[in-house]
């Protein structure tokens, strides 16, 4: 049976997540580590994972979705470099927890969900205003409140999709993690003359997104 946290004891746990995964690997950002050691991450689970909420690997949260471990979420708000004020788009909100994060530190969320269940249990600290939900398929994003200068993947995908791809702003930054066989590589892109180009920065044990399948290879 797993053991429900009280205050105390998550407010440890978030700061050996802080001391023993983020600080030793590159995370070492102010603000990600304040949002990071703001936000209660065994909210964000079901309440039985809530006692394993800050290991560092991934938790499921149902219906094959998972929460990225603590790791991944640092990096990726390393890289995003999130400017207070700004619009930013997250594919794959899940329950809600990087969501969370990003307007942590500053950011007017879109958070796109298209499985309904995971969408309902978000607690409380991604109901604020500066997220809004959106209910649609995540491959296709959130066009109507394109573009964004930030576009964050929470997940690992086969391919990007060009409709994502197109609401991101000239200028803006997408930051993903592209899967290469058994392997997950977080990458980061920056929109110039209209063209999206992605390098790898770090393979990491990101969870599957579903729904990005890269197009078949013709084949005689």
């Amino acid at each position: 049976m797993a053991i429900k946290l009280n205050e105390s004891s998550a407010a440890e746990m978030r700061s050996a997540m802080i001391d023993c995964q983020l600080r030793p690997t590159d995370v070492s950002n102010t603000g990600v580590i304040a949002a990071m050691g703001a936000v209660a991450r065994e909210n964000f689970v079901p309440a039985a994972l809530a006692s394993v909420a800050y290991m560092d690997r991934p938790i499921a949260l149902g219906e094959g979705r998972f929460l990225n471990a603590p790791l991944v979420c640092g990096r990726i708000l390393t890289k995003a470099a999130v400017v207070p004020g700004e619009r930013a788009m997250l594919i794959g909100a899940g329950s809600g927890y990087m969501a969370a994060l990003l307007a942590e530190m500053g950011a007017d969320v879109v958070a796109v969900e298209e499985n309904a269940a995971l969408a309902a249990s978000a607690p409380e600290e991604a109901r604020s205003d500066a997220i809004r939900w959106v209910s649609a398929p995540l491959t296709e994003g959130a066009a109507d409140h394109a573009p964004y200068q930030l576009i964050i993947i929470d997940g690992a995908v086969d391919a990007l999709p060009d409709a994502i791809e197109d609401q991101l702003a000239e200028g803006g930054r997408l930051i993903g993690a592209l899967r290469d066989g058994a392997v997950s590589r977080l990458v980061y892109g920056v929109k110039i003359n209209g063209t999206l180009t992605l390098h790898r920065f770090a393979d990491m044990d990101v969870a599957l997104l579903p729904g990005f399948a890269a197009p078949k290879a013709f084949q005689f």
